[in-house]
C-alpha cells in the first residue's frame, strides 16, 4: 500500500543507521504566517519555477545527519544543531533540544 502522507514518504527514503545527537522539537503560533513560511521553507526547502524550469533547493531535512520525526519534531547530529537552534532563536521559535541516538547499535 502507497505511502499518501508526505511525512511517511519522507521517513521511508531515511537509511537507517546508527546516530548520536539530539531531537529538537518547537512550537509555532499558525496564525504567525511568515514565520510558519520561514521554518517551512528552512526545513523543507522549496520549489521555483522559472521560465518553464522547476528549481529545487534542498531544505534542512536533505542534509545527512537529520532525520525527520515527525510534526515539528527532528534528530540533528551534533555538528548541525547549532545551525538549526540559532535559526530557531532568531525567528524566535520557541524549542526543546534534548539528547538522543538512533538506530541499531548491532
Amino acid at each position: 500500500m502507497p505511502a499518501r502522507s508526505a511525512s511517511v514518504r519522507r521517513a521511508r527514503k531515511q537509511r537507517p543507521t546508527h546516530l548520536t545527537g539530539f531531537i529538537v522539537t518547537w512550537d509555532v503560533d499558525s496564525r504567525d504566517k511568515p514565520v510558519c513560511g520561514r521554518l517551512h521553507r528552512f526545513i523543507f526547502g522549496y520549489v521555483l519555477a522559472k521560465n518553464g524550469r522547476e528549481y529545487r533547493y534542498a531544505g534542512f531535512i536533505d542534509r545527512p545527519g537529520v532525520r525527520y520525526l515527525g510534526q515539528s519534531v527532528l534528530f540533528v547530529i551534533p555538528e548541525l544543531l547549532s545551525e538549526l537552534r540559532q535559526f530557531l532563536d532568531a525567528n524566535r521559535i520557541e524549542h526543546v533540544t534534548m539528547s538522543a541516538s538512533l538506530g541499531a547499535t548491532i
